[in-house]
């Protein structure tokens, strides 16, 4: 029988990369016995970073999911990467959990990726906790982090621990919800005991200890009067109270750990358990067309959040089953293909409502997907995913392998939807993106190491544009003669700028019927077919009315192949009589950088030919707006971290094109010939 929903806790770790997730992950398994030793990070020997590329970064890439039980609870915990270049695993997991706990690093506290994460899970409604972890490096401060978590995060961020000892010298916390110490003498699972609260520490655990239960207090009426009556609060309402009060986003409770010396664990996997919210307490799934209700009974609707494309055992599928139970062995439908999918073997037996889980060898599902016992209209509302900014041209060592390339990035398109890959019309290239450029390079390794295939990276061409600055005219004539029927076709054509951003526009002026209309539409191609390659550097020609004026034809030798030939000869001649200029996209930035940096960073970007078009504060950070030329960015993401210590990112968008600087399109003109050779 799958586990009752009110038995169960789905958590994310999130926060900054650096705050030592994956150390305390690997401390909540091994604590509670899923594992036999406590693995380490640099080792390479954690539960969750295994993939070779995560072991050599020492980074986690992408979400691992792990179940443990304590206290007779199933837990499932969701291990996310904290870089923001694999941020789409992390906004997955936030979205199929009640609840987070946000891993802060107790030296450097609040960091801009953990500020983004809580925004997205006050977003998404998930239950908050803090674990200031980390309190045994040297000048970690839990009580200067506890007040940057205030700062950020409001006035209801509130102790239930603090720390015995600071830096190394750390050896305990004490539990402000029981008033009662615990010393950690080592890394073992029963190398905690109780102990009498300190002396030095007594008065300062009840200073907190008044403010938790001020917080605590402010959930209930009925407890706030008996609080400020006097009355004892007994264990027993402070837990009911702060797992109401977390719930829904009114208390977020901070714990203390040192995840590399199990020292803190067991009291976070109690508080997991006391105060963050089972799928029952949380509530029913409310989407637009259906109420998904965690009830065993009702029909089966389960969510695909995560695909992992393996090059063995094909696609793993991640799955929250929201209402019914999921079982091995049975037939589901997809309500995306509306095609009936066969569940194989599972991790096991069933999975009930508010479980999560994985499957592999399903033929056409993927993140995204409903599974559901019945096909009905149901979606997700989409997450609101950054968009790529780091671009490379992309291109296979081996001929032949093309197929194999586009294929495999697909699959991982599949794993990871913040990874773009499309064909540039204008110069041709094959394109993969990414949100940096470690990203990009991680879906390189991947295709080697997964897929078999190797490939080159460069940057890519900039797409630049030909307009015009003035009208011009120009006859065309195309006659040959070699024996048999001739070539002929003769048309005057007048061209003009276009101020209003269309591309091309043709008027056929033609009168009395000196070019019949069955050749007019053959000059407008000939015509279209001139401007893909301008006067300038050879770059696509836009922004141009053309009028077709007068002309004249033979009656047999006229076809619409002379007429089209005629066209584009008088398009060329216009286009280099009417002032031909070069144009290169412009691109709206948005940048979220450390109030520290926003100085460095405008200078930066006045460098770049950028126009600053606004600043806004945002708690620690500031968010900067600004036009900058396509091709000042080619190389920006790495420039942007170095500026800004890491912590700043972008993204950016098409706004328009605009004439190049002549001194600059000089440049461009003459590297043209190589662009398209």
């Amino acid at each position: 029988m799958p586990r009752s929903a009110d038995k169960l806790r789905n958590v994310a770790l999130v926060g900054h990369r650096g705050s030592g997730k994956t150390s305390l992950h690997e401390a909540l398994l091994f604590q509670a016995g899923a594992v036999g030793r406590l693995g380490r990070v640099p080792q390479g020997s954690t539960a969750s970073d295994t993939d070779p590329d995560e072991q050599s970064r020492q980074m986690s890439i992408s979400t691992t999911l792990s179940s443990i039980t304590w206290r007779e609870r199933k837990i499932n915990v969701l291990d996310t990467p904290g870089d923001p270049s694999f941020v789409a695993d992390a906004l997955g997991a936030l979205r199929v959990c009640e609840s987070a706990v946000f891993v802060v690093n107790a030296v450097l506290g609040v960091e801009v990726g953990t500020a983004r994460l809580w925004a997205r899970a006050a977003e998404l409604d998930v239950a908050r906790m803090v674990c200031v972890n980390m309190l045994d490096r040297e000048r970690s401060d839990f009580f200067r982090t506890l007040a940057s978590l205030k700062a950020a995060f409001g006035p209801h961020v509130v102790a239930t621990e603090i720390p015995i000892g600071a830096e190394h010298e750390i050896r305990g916390i004490i539990d402000l919800v029981d008033m009662q110490a615990y010393e950690t003498t080592g890394d073992g699972r029963t190398d905690t005991r109780k102990i009498p609260i300190p002396e030095e520490l007594s008065a300062i655990a009840q200073e907190y200890r008044e403010r938790l239960m001020d917080e605590v207090a402010e959930v209930s009426e009925t407890l706030m009067e008996r609080y400020l009556d006097g009355e004892e609060i007994s264990h027993d309402e402070v837990v009911t109270a702060l797992k109401e009060g977390t719930n829904h986003g009114d208390i977020f409770p901070v714990v203390c750990t040192v995840a590399t010396r199990n020292l803190g664990t067991t009291r976070l996997l109690d508080a997991i358990v006391d105060d963050l919210p089972s799928p029952v307490k949380h509530g029913a799934m409310e989407l637009p067309d259906i109420t998904l209700v965690p009830d065993p009974d009702e029909p089966l609707f389960a969510y695909v959040f995560k695909t992992k494309a393996d090059r063995f055992a094909g696609r793993i599928n991640f799955f929250r089953v929201y209402q019914g139970v999921m079982t091995h062995d049975t037939q589901v439908l997809n309500t995306r293909t509306h095609i009936k999918e066969r569940i194989g073997q599972l991790s096991q037996e069933a999975f009930g409502p508010g479980d999560i889980g994985s499957v592999g060898k399903l033929k056409d599902t993927h993140a995204g997907d409903w599974l559901a016992a019945r096909d009905e209209p149901i979606a997700m509302p989409p997450l609101d995913l950054p968009a790529p900014v780091m671009a490379f041209a992309i291109t296979t060592r081996t001929s032949g392998d093309e197929d194999k390339l586009f294929t495999a990035l697909r699959r991982l398109q599949e794993e990871d939807p913040t990874i773009d890959l499309h064909r540039d019309p204008q110069t041709g290239e094959e394109i993969v993106a990414g949100l940096s450029q470690v990203h990009v390079e991680v879906v390189v390794d991947r295709l080697r190491s997964r897929f078999g295939v190797e490939v080159d990276l460069k940057p890519p061409r900039v797409p630049y544009q030909e307009t015009i600055r003035r009208p011009a005219t120009a006859h065309g004539r195309h006659k040959k003669q070699s024996g048999g029927r001739g070539q002929f076709g003769d048309c005057h054509i007048a061209i003009e700028p276009l101020q209003d951003g269309t591309a091309f526009e043709f008027v056929d002026a033609i009168k009395g019927g000196v070019i019949p209309g069955s050749y007019v539409p053959a000059v407008e191609k000939g015509c279209v077919e001139a401007m893909a390659h301008g006067a300038v550097a050879g770059f696509p020609v836009k922004g141009v009315r053309v009028t077709l004026h007068d002309g004249s034809y033979h009656r047999v030798d006229s076809s619409e192949m002379a007429f089209k030939t005629a066209g584009a000869q008088a398009m060329r001649q216009a286009l280099a009589a009417a002032d031909p200029v070069l144009l290169e996209p412009i691109m709206l930035v948005t940048l979220s950088v450390p109030d520290s940096s926003v100085g460095d960073v405008i200078g930066d970007l006045a460098a770049r030919r950028g126009r600053p078009l606004g600043m806004e504060p945002t708690g620690h950070t500031t968010v900067v707006r600004a036009e900058v030329p396509m091709a000042e960015l080619l190389t920006y993401a790495p420039d942007l971290r170095s500026l800004t210590g890491g912590q700043g990112d972008f993204t950016m968008e098409f706004a328009r094109y605009e004439e190049v600087p002549p001194q600059l399109a000089q440049n461009v003109v003459l590297q043209a010939p190589a662009v398209h050779a």
